[in-house]
């Protein structure tokens, strides 16, 4: 399943280089892609598993910059 979600409060294109790097990392991801520019994160993950990894994913994003939020 691929999905987009917005990002709140995503500060630096650093960060969200850090957090895509992380994201691509978590088990049942296919592929994600974090834009700054277009506060956007756009994933590809297992379809049976997706909540779960969406919970994973707000921790990754949580662990490299605590202010921002995905929306769900």
């Amino acid at each position: 399943m691929k999905k987009k979600f917005k990002l709140e409060d995503l500060d630096c294109a650093n960060c969200a280089a850090k957090m895509e790097e992380a994201i691509k990392k978590l088990d049942g991801v296919n592929d994600a892609t974090v834009s700054f520019l277009a506060q956007k994160l756009t994933i590809e993950a297992d379809d049976a598993r997706f909540d779960e990894i969406m919970k994973n994913v707000q921790s990754t994003i949580a662990k490299v910059e605590p202010d921002c939020r995905l929306v769900m």
